[in-house]
């Protein structure tokens, strides 16, 4: 894809940030993952990912403004752009060794995402979209999936831990939705799971309990591969509510009716 000069700008800063996760995520797989040692460890990579990014992306453009996971929001001289980053999407797989996550940076333009890169470094997978431009997997144009039935189709979610307030909502959806479908998957890195619905790879996903850079970048991947996104809530603004329904339009009714039934 022949991007934009922030798009070229955010794909560099991703990459960078990658280099430096594969190459501590490759000594997180050399600790013992249940000591306090391995976690510390990995919560000081996820910082040193996002100076990586926030240096990068505010040295090519020092006027827009900032959100991300680890660090306090900058209010930017041009209030009409910010970047929102997550430095490390999927923190408990890397922790756990597993090669399941990635950087996730969008950029915003009057409250709308004009941007947006998803880099699974592990895999070597760079998804990136631009509004009005489609959305690519490396060299590849992406297409959501074309599936029309419930019976036959693959959606993802995220089950909540540590007791938190959504996990009855959660278990009421997986009682109503699995009977109808062909599996539900569980993967721990909410930007990879919406990566996969603008690739096909899954017919659709939901969640609630996101932040903004979570999901920020995901939501233009699917939009721009020809999805549909929407707030479980009818007609809410995903990054402002934290949880949302994002599937190939096909299958978006359904898929709806069945998570918002609750």
């Amino acid at each position: 894809m022949q991007g934009s000069a922030n798009l070229n700008v955010m794909m560099s800063a991703a990459r960078r940030a990658g280099r430096s996760l594969v190459k501590d995520f490759r000594e997180v797989e050399n600790l013992q993952v249940s000591s306090k040692r391995a976690g510390d460890f990995v919560s000081r990579a996820d910082i040193a990912a996002e100076k990586i990014i926030q240096e990068a992306l505010m040295e090519a453009r020092p006027s827009y403004g900032w959100v991300g996971e680890e660090s306090d929001a900058i209010e930017g001289k041009d209030p009409t752009r910010r970047w929102i980053v997550d430095p490390l999407d999927g923190t408990t797989n890397f922790l756990h060794g597993l090669p399941h996550w990635a950087v996730s940076i969008a950029l915003e333009h009057k409250g709308e995402i004009v941007s947006a890169v998803i880099f699974d470094a592990a895999k070597d997978e760079m998804f990136v979209a631009e509004k009005g431009q489609g959305a690519w997997l490396n060299d590849t144009r992406l297409r959501v999936s074309d599936r029309r039935k419930m019976i036959e189709a693959l959606f993802a979610t995220g089950v909540p831990f540590a007791n938190r307030g959504e996990l009855p909502s959660t278990l009421q959806d997986l009682a109503r939705l699995m009977p109808t479908c062909s599996g539900v998957r569980r993967f721990g890195a909410a930007a990879l799971d919406l990566a996969y619905v603008a690739a096909g790879r899954y017919d659709g996903y939901w969640e609630r309990g996101l932040n903004a850079w979570d999901i920020a970048a995901g939501v233009l991947l699917v939009r721009e591969a020809g999805g549909l996104v929407d707030g479980i809530d009818t007609n809410t603004n995903p990054l402002e509510t934290g949880q949302l329904i994002a599937a190939a339009e096909p299958m978006f009714d359904a898929f709806a009716k069945v998570i918002r039934a609750g």
